[in-house]
């Protein structure tokens, strides 16, 4: 090759590597491969946002939904905000309208009841804020449902009441043991029973009451529903915390191979741990970690829809299942060492 044609060359390889280096420079974003863009996309509507988080008070269950939604947003850039209302209703109607008036992206709520926040959770869709409801709904439909079908749960369990207590098995005399009266999942769950109850003769409802959520007041309950009906056969109790304190009742009073218990449980180990002691016949239960992911996916899922706020009413029911002994524990959940 001649210096001339060696240069032309030189020349033309600069010319090629200017056009080269400039059509990189000027590749646009869309052309990146369709994984990537995807990614783009998810980043852009997720990184950055804020979520708002109203919980009825910090308990076992609300801890792990709490937990897994964190670890979820964290790794996606998604900001958690959480004030704990400590079982006030004040204080929750309070924290949902300062949340409201601080625009967050997506407000999560757990209503105490089905009225409390019903307004304001319109109020909060109007501003176009995504609505969240955690297993217990109001009587406003907002953008996502998570959380069980609280009427299903009370068919399943009185059915299995019924298998064990009517039909001449049992004196069929049942008591039940309510959380709070007009909390939807209680009111839900209690109704769904009564359909099947009152299905079948063999059945009579002696009792039903609301505890409060609280063990101490289903005890006292229990002690004395027990006294006034010593052939009680079984107690249906809608939340496995509470019933602890009705299982101690029926201890104290020598009468655990009479009377059963079957409850609905959220899966926390110590519902396990009395399942396997023998306080508790029968615990239909689901589980709060995987509702957790559940909460965090529908979050995702509206960040990411474009859709306007209030437009569409989506629910993601939780599916339950039964704990009858040891070898089911796989149906409550394990809080991992050193999680906060």
């Amino acid at each position: 090759m001649t210096k001339a044609v060696h240069r032309k060359a030189l020349a033309g390889f600069g010319l090629a590597a200017i056009v080269a280096t400039a059509v990189l420079v000027t590749v646009p974003s869309w052309a990146a491969g369709p994984r990537d863009q995807l990614r783009e996309k998810f980043d852009k509507a997720l990184k950055g946002k804020t979520v708002a988080w109203s919980p009825v008070w910090m308990g076992v269950l609300e801890s792990e939904w709490t937990r897994v939604m964190k670890d979820r947003f964290d790794d996606y850039g998604i900001k958690l905000v959480t004030r704990d209302a400590n079982m006030k209703s004040d204080i929750q109607l309070q924290t949902v309208s300062d949340y409201i008036n601080e625009k967050p992206d997506v407000l999560v709520v757990q209503n105490p009841n089905v009225t409390l926040l019903a307004k304001e959770l319109k109020r909060a869709m109007d501003a176009g804020i995504y609505v969240v409801q955690v297993n217990m709904a109001s009587n406003t439909l907002s953008d996502a449902y998570v959380g069980v079908d609280a009427k299903d749960l009370g068919t399943k369990i009185a059915r299995e009441v019924i298998n064990q207590c009517g039909g001449g098995k049992g004196s069929g005399e049942i008591a039940i043991l309510e959380g709070e009266a007009t909390a939807a999942y209680s009111l839900d769950m209690k109704n769904g029973a009564m359909e099947v109850f009152k299905t079948d003769p063999s059945i009579k409802v002696v009792s039903s009451q609301p505890t409060s959520w609280d063990a101490n007041k289903a005890g006292d309950i229990t002690t004395t529903v027990l006294q006034q009906h010593p052939k009680l056969c079984g107690i249906l109790s809608v939340w496995g915390p509470q019933t602890a304190g009705a299982a101690q009742a029926i201890k104290a009073a020598n009468m655990g191979d009479k009377v059963k218990v079957f409850v609905a449980s959220d899966g926390q180990p110590a519902d396990c741990d009395l399942l396997e002691q023998g306080a508790f016949s029968a615990n239909l239960s689901y589980r709060a970690d995987v509702q957790g992911q559940t909460i965090a996916d529908a979050v995702i899922a509206l960040l990411q829809s474009g859709d306007k706020p209030g437009s569409k009413n989506v629910a993601y029911y939780t599916t339950p299942a039964w704990v009858k002994s040891k070898d089911d524990r796989m149906y409550c959940f394990s809080i991992p060492k050193g999680a906060k």
